[in-house]
């Protein structure tokens, strides 16, 4: 699977692998589980740590390194609470190529 970048750089993101990029502007994290694309803001709305860096947990659960909040890389939500969300992307597979559609912005990032 190769990823395209705003300056059409390909980058290979093969299933069990992350991918750090910045896309337009936006830090963008990228994950393939079983075979299934998720694109998140790379930034925890917590404190801004770079949650690229974190702990995958139980397929789906993404562990932030600085403070330990966990978010569904699907859906963008808190494992615990509702308070926090970090903001999440349609993406998908076509020919390949990992495509983004940052019009379709799934979960909007929540601030406490």
């Amino acid at each position: 699977m190769k990823v395209i970048t705003d300056l059409q750089e390909k980058m290979d993101i093969s299933v069990g692998q992350r991918l750090f990029t910045c896309i337009d502007g936006k830090d963008i994290a990228i994950f393939n589980v079983d075979g299934e694309i998720y694109a998140i803001d790379d930034s925890c709305p917590h404190s801004g740590a770079s949650l690229f860096r974190g702990t995958l947990l139980d397929g789906y659960m993404l562990k932030c390194p600085a403070h330990g909040l966990s978010f569904d890389i699907r859906s963008g939500c808190m494992k615990y609470g509702t308070g926090m969300a970090v903001r999440t992307y349609t993406s998908k597979l076509v020919d390949g190529e990992v495509v983004i559609d940052f019009s379709e912005i799934k979960n909007k990032e929540k601030r406490v």
